[in-house]
């Protein structure tokens, strides 16, 4: 990497959440695991950025095809790479659009991994109700859910708070009782309920950061360094004196009620 290089973004993430593999193919099986053969299954990905558990749900699942729908024209591109190389180009299409209202849909399963806000111009804490009610709409009878949202572990302090984002509020989440809740009122039972482990957000927030924490020592003086060490330093400030085991991440795969 030369000097004029910008820094890279994002290159030793697999998946854009606290997602382990292992947690990730147990998930795929159980999504796939009531698709009848002989008809061949839709699915569709709500703020799929590059779409890396799609990508793996259809290569699992015989004849399926998938949409994704993202606004990062970055991670659509990475994407689209990722499945020709991989044999599903014909299969995938990656669409840069709004999923705000989407006319995409019905679908066999939907995915909304940590991308609530992907559907809904609604503010926290509505726009979880919202994002419920949008994937209600957009999943087909006796289709699967899957989605991953943000929940409180505990109640944070107002030290925590004020070292996460701009305006963090505790009543931005819930608790994990009364997000399972929220689905249910939304016309959904949840067949399964788990949620993102200590060791999954440490190497989800450790290769988030990998690339640029690397390129900063190797380029201290480059035009963009300020900038970037400023931006990095400020995101790991968040993570480690705000929601670092105060935020947990749902996934919860949701089944809609007939």
């Amino acid at each position: 990497m030369d000097d004029t290089s910008a820094p890279p973004r994002l290159t030793r993430l697999t998946f854009h959440g606290p997602l382990s593999e292992e947690r990730a193919d147990r998930m795929i099986h159980r999504l796939t695991a009531h698709l009848a053969p002989d008809a061949p299954a839709t699915v569709l990905d709500l703020g799929c950025g590059w779409g890396e558990f799609m990508l793996r749900l259809i290569a699992a699942t015989p004849g399926a095809t998938g949409v994704g729908l993202d606004l990062n024209k970055d991670d659509l591109a990475r994407g689209r790479a990722n499945a020709e190389v991989r044999g599903l180009g014909e299969r995938v299409r990656f669409v840069q659009e709004s999923a705000v209202d989407t006319g995409h849909g019905p679908a066999d399963i939907v995915l909304c991994l940590g991308a609530s806000h992907a559907l809904t111009d609604a503010r926290p804490p509505e726009h979880t109700v919202a994002a419920l009610r949008a994937l209600r709409r957009l999943v087909a009878p006796g289709g699967r859910v899957l989605l991953g949202e943000g929940f409180w572990q505990r109640s944070p302090t107002e030290g925590e708070l004020a070292a996460m984002w701009p305006d963090a509020s505790a009543a931005e989440f819930s608790d994990l009782a009364d997000l399972v809740d929220l689905a249910v009122d939304a016309g959904f039972r949840p067949v399964w309920t788990e949620t993102a482990s200590l060791d999954e957000w440490e190497v989800f927030e450790s290769a988030y950061q990998a690339d640029v924490e690397e390129w900063l020592a190797a380029h201290p003086d480059h035009p963009l360094a300020q900038e970037t060490r400023d931006r990095v330093d400020s995101h790991r400030g968040m993570w480690l004196r705000g929601y670092r085991g105060v935020m947990g991440l749902a996934y919860l795969t949701l089944v809609p009620v007939n």
